[in-house]
């Protein structure tokens, strides 16, 4: 077993990995600890946060490392982390992910070359900051994120010895799937080479204050008879993290307006409107896709007959060049005196209906449904453009 001398022998090395779920964060933080335990003579333990088990959902991970004679007596999520590792680059745009960093600590984060999210001009003035662009990486390897990232962080972190990880990562998939043990070693040693250390980016001063979340409501603060005041927050909801390199491409010239994509999207961000040709009726027309709402599950492209739908690597900034809103209006406001949310008082066209329930559904080929009248019915968010 080999001997690791870490920074401070005196108190742990502490490391968070910020990430969805469905690029591995949760193994890594395995395949680390285990290695750091077994193979470097080091306490250590892992687990992880996260909430419903889907692709797409927030998850952390953490790993603690000590001295071999320093007992870890804590499972309590780590606060204030010697290194963050951000899979995914738009998690950087909520304040939690880089919460209660050091200002001697490391920022790794997932980013394209060039990529310089203004989030991390709050990172502070003495912190390193290592981007990595491991999602192409794991795409031309045909390996996942995580392991380029924990290549990179081996290369970052000098006592974690980088061939014990290898070894510990190539063991794991070495029986179920030979290939997959290449492609993630393959992916492993370029992250430990490819990636930059930008200077001059962090402006804060000193450590960053630790954001502990916490329910709105609890047993002290629960309105009587457990009404829940908050409504929804589909309109407001970014999905756009659940995407992994690849997004769906439209082309109109394509497509035949069968509707068959918006029968098998299940976030519904597809974008309808009404067309008048050749001075006929208004007929039902595909406008484009909300990547906002679009988690990236390519269900479009596998059941388009005319391959209108195409599968295209997201590059930087592409999905909000060609972003076609849902809402013509944006997102809602914020609610007025009475808690009651301020929708547009007029929409184009003016249609005036019996308010129902209309199903998600009806919402897409209804030609009399206007897009406000479908916003105001409950837990409904694809709908008709008119505009």
């Amino acid at each position: 077993m080999n001997a690791c001398v870490m920074p401070d022998p005196s108190g742990f090395f502490e490391i968070r990995f910020e990430s969805i779920g469905g690029l591995g964060a949760h193994a890594a933080g395995q395949i680390l600890a285990r290695a750091a335990v077994l193979k470097m003579n080091l306490n250590g333990s892992h687990f992880s946060s996260y909430g419903s088990e889907k692709k797409g959902s927030v998850i952390r991970s953490y790993v603690r490392l000590g001295a071999a004679d320093k007992p870890i007596r804590t499972s309590a999520p780590i606060d204030s982390p010697d290194v963050i590792v951000v899979f995914h680059g738009a998690l950087l745009k909520q304040d939690i992910t880089i919460a209660g960093m050091k200002d001697s600590g490391t920022l790794i984060y997932c980013g394209a070359p060039d990529e310089i999210p203004e989030m991390l001009e709050g990172v502070p003035a003495g912190a390193r900051v290592i981007r990595i662009d491991a999602t192409n990486i794991a795409l031309e390897e045909l390996s996942r994120p995580n392991a380029v990232l924990l290549g990179t962080l081996t290369a970052a972190v000098p006592f974690l010895d980088a061939d014990i990880v290898l070894n510990a990562l190539t063991e794991k998939f070495a029986k179920r799937n030979p290939q997959a043990a290449a492609s993630n070693e393959r992916a492993f040693k370029r992250g430990a080479q490819e990636f930059e250390l930008l200077e001059g980016i962090g402006k804060g001063s000193g450590d960053l204050p630790v954001i502990r979340p916490s329910p709105i409501l609890g047993y002290e603060t629960a309105p009587i008879g457990g009404v829940i005041p908050y409504s929804g927050n589909m309109v407001s909801n970014d999905l756009s993290t659940s995407r992994t390199g690849w997004m769906p491409l439209f082309t109109d010239e394509e497509c035949i307006h069968c509707g068959l994509c918006a029968t098998v999207c299940p976030d519904f961000c597809l974008v309808w409107n009404h067309q008048q040709i050749n001075g006929d009726l208004p007929q039902v027309r595909l406008k484009g896709i909300d990547y906002q709402y679009c988690k990236g599950c390519m269900r479009c492209i596998e059941t388009c007959p005319t391959e209108a739908m195409t599968r295209v690597t997201e590059t930087p900034g592409l999905a909000d060049q060609l972003r076609v809103p849902l809402y013509s209006h944006g997102a809602p406001k914020p609610r007025g005196k009475k808690g009651r949310r301020k929708w547009p008082q007029k929409t184009t066209p003016s249609c005036r209906i019996p308010r129902k329930r209309i199903t998600r559904a009806e919402s897409y080929f209804n030609p009399k449904t206007s897009s406000a009248e479908t916003r105001r019915q409950p837990g409904l968010r694809g709908t008709l453009d008119f505009t």
